[in-house]
């Protein structure tokens, strides 16, 4: 936290200056600590339900550990998202409790098992390769206080095999769906549920389907009206869409 903004602050509050829900909220925003090569933001799940998450992607392993050292002081789930096991062995030596999902990618540390949900979330994927995007939005559900089913290899290419889990899809409040190649499936599941359905495009798939390019464009274009997308493989971001979508309580707007 920036002391001297902070002081800023309370002088402006105690002259009457600013008013004490004003400055209650710039104080939350102010909340975080600088530790030189990242600025770790311990507000956040107050503004947004759910502590920083840290992407692994192009940092160092001895960045990942000092902002998961800083986090978990203050945060008892926490995720570290396209990561290796080199990183997860270095954190778990900090944090002993830390686990380690290899088809995700992800380190996860799940202290706080609490149900925040209202129902549960079904995560679908289309073929078994769409798995580890699809458990990267699982494991995310799971931490953030949901309910998850998982419903694997599911595509369209033998529809039967969706259509034989139209209970358990129709019992969920969220549905994500992972598919390549052309990305069917999200819009087969939205036309079987009447809730919102998290489409995510994974990068599986022949040269025409450039990479999932293919099947966001097929995701975006749904006629399926309870559709909604994210971008190509980011699992994580449809399992905390999902969350907060499933939440019993909101973040109060200020």
């Amino acid at each position: 936290m920036d002391l001297n903004e902070l002081a800023k602050l309370l002088a402006a509050h105690k002259s009457g200056d600013l008013e004490t829900n004003e400055a209650l909220h710039r104080i939350k925003n102010l909340h975080f600590e600088d530790i030189g090569f990242a600025r770790v933001d311990h507000s956040r799940a107050s503004r947004q339900g759910f502590p920083e998450v840290v992407f692994g992607g192009g940092k160092t392993r001895a960045q990942i550990v000092g902002i998961v050292e800083r986090l978990v002081q203050r945060s008892p789930n926490i995720l570290v998202t396209r990561t290796d096991e080199g990183t997860f062995g270095e954190i778990r030596n900090v944090v002993t409790d830390a686990e380690w999902h290899e088809s995700a990618r992800l380190v996860r540390i799940r202290r706080d098992k609490t149900n925040q949900g209202v129902g549960s979330i079904a995560v679908v994927t289309a073929g078994t390769s769409d798995i580890p995007v699809a458990e990267e939005a699982a494991l995310t559900a799971e931490t953030m206080g949901n309910t998850v089913d998982r419903i694997w290899d599911a595509g369209v290419a033998g529809i039967h095999r969706v259509l034989s889990e139209r209970s358990l899809l129709q019992r969920s409040r969220v549905v994500i769906v992972a598919a390549g190649m052309e990305g069917a499936l999200p819009s087969v599941v939205g036309g079987l549920v009447g809730v919102p359905v998290v489409a995510v495009p994974t990068s599986v798939g022949y040269g025409a389907s450039f990479g999932g390019v293919a099947a966001l464009l097929g995701m975006l274009n749904s006629c399926a009206s309870n559709v909604t997308v994210v971008n190509i493989d980011n699992g994580f971001g449809a399992g905390f869409v999902a969350s907060l979508i499933n939440r019993r309580w909101t973040v109060p707007v200020e």
